[in-house]
């Protein structure tokens, strides 16, 4: 098993927090790649969450999606246990041979692909996907993943 795909609501909220709150977002070092997701003031964009690319510590990210409501376009985040270990990575192949242990992808606001390296995180990904009843929960395999890049555009 690689990991999950679902689809969330396509509108503001929480969604990062909602889908990262299953495991222990402070323990990563999360790189954050092409994101395009702002803020919501009034019903409407505000600031940027990620103005460039950047490397953020797990309380970092925590604050930046647990705080306020946002609405997310893409968004390319990969996480790592070690700072020393953060590098580009752009296929499957690279992922699974490196320190990266979470790659949360999101295109087009809706649709999410995560991949995770240890099993246990990945079931409570599920359950938590289940729980906020999220939409075409699949498991990620070798059979069925399509995917050749692991990046968000």
């Amino acid at each position: 098993m690689r990991g999950l795909s679902f689809e969330i609501p396509n509108q503001h909220g929480r969604y990062l927090y909602e889908i990262l709150e299953a495991i222990d977002i402070r323990a990563y070092f999360w790189k954050s790649e092409a994101e395009e997701a702002y803020y919501i003031e009034n019903n409407q964009l505000d600031e940027a969450m990620f103005p460039q690319p950047y490397t953020y510590t797990g309380e970092e990210l925590y604050n930046r999606i647990s705080v306020k409501d946002y609405y997310v376009l893409f968004a390319d985040l990969k996480a790592f246990k070690d700072k020393l270990h953060v590098q580009d990575i752009a296929t499957y192949e690279e992922f699974l041979n490196c320190q990266c242990e979470i790659v949360l992808l999101i295109v087009d606001s809706a649709y999410v692909t995560i991949y995770v390296k240890d099993q246990h995180v990945t079931e409570r990904i599920y359950r938590k996907a289940v729980q906020n009843r999220y939409e075409n929960i699949v498991y990620i395999t070798d059979e069925n993943d399509l995917r050749t890049t692991l990046t968000s555009f």
